[in-house]
């Protein structure tokens, strides 16, 4: 290739020149066909394209993915029935709904950081569905302890980000069931073998809209 770009003679230099000016044409043709098959969208400017089967294949074999854990599925009504921390009024009132539907919502994750999935109940009532009682369980050899318990209704327990969140609704003296005033928002992090509180929040619900309230004219 040396003597090409040197001293050799203009035949050789214009025959090279051709060659690669044909090489550059069939080469913007192939690029050109595998944008079409592609979808139309051209060449990206970096990065390979999410549908890239290539880059699947590639994370899919990476030994820093793993698969997800999937938590061990409990017998809620159990847990509650035979749980000496719930209270006999909660028990007495847990039954089915419908058939053999109980009122119960259960929730898995890591709030203790166990190797096993925490898990949390909360007991509602079948009419309205407000809650009576939310309940923390943590898994230890074999079995399944209560580390959380809160029974002053309305309540419910969430987990939010490895943190337990507990929202009480606050009622006034008049309001109905379905209207409470207020809620309180309580977050508890496991810290020392047990929830400590850390942070508290509380929010006042607006009553100015309503299914009974006009909207105010204009003009």
């Amino acid at each position: 290739m040396r003597g090409l770009t040197g001293t050799g003679s203009t035949r050789s230099r214009g025959t090279f020149q051709a060659a690669s000016a044909a090489a550059a044409v069939l080469a913007a043709a192939v690029l050109s066909l595998s944008a079409c098959a592609a979808g139309g969208t051209g060449a990206r400017d970096e990065g390979p394209a999410h549908g890239d089967p290539a880059a699947g294949v590639a994370a899919s074999a990476s030994p820093s993915s793993s698969p997800s854990r999937t938590p061990d599925r409990v017998d809620a009504v159990r847990l509650i029935k035979t749980d000496p921390r719930v209270s006999a009024e909660v028990k007495r009132e847990l039954k089915p709904c419908v058939a053999d539907e109980y009122p119960v919502d259960v929730s898995y994750g890591d709030l203790t950081g166990g190797s096993a999935e925490d898990v949390v109940v909360n007991v509602l009532t079948c009419g309205d569905a407000v809650g009576v009682g939310s309940y923390v369980y943590h898994r230890e050899g074999g079995r399944y302890q209560n580390v959380f318990t809160a029974e002053e209704p309305p309540v419910y327990a969430e987990i939010d980000r490895g943190d337990l969140v507990v929202t009480k609704q606050v009622y006034e003296e008049d309001d109905p069931v379905s209207n409470p005033s207020g809620e309180n928002v309580v977050t508890y992090r496991w810290t020392s073998d047990r929830f400590v509180e850390k942070f508290r929040t509380h929010n006042d619900y607006g009553n100015a809209v309503g299914p009974d309230v006009s909207p105010v004219p204009t003009g």
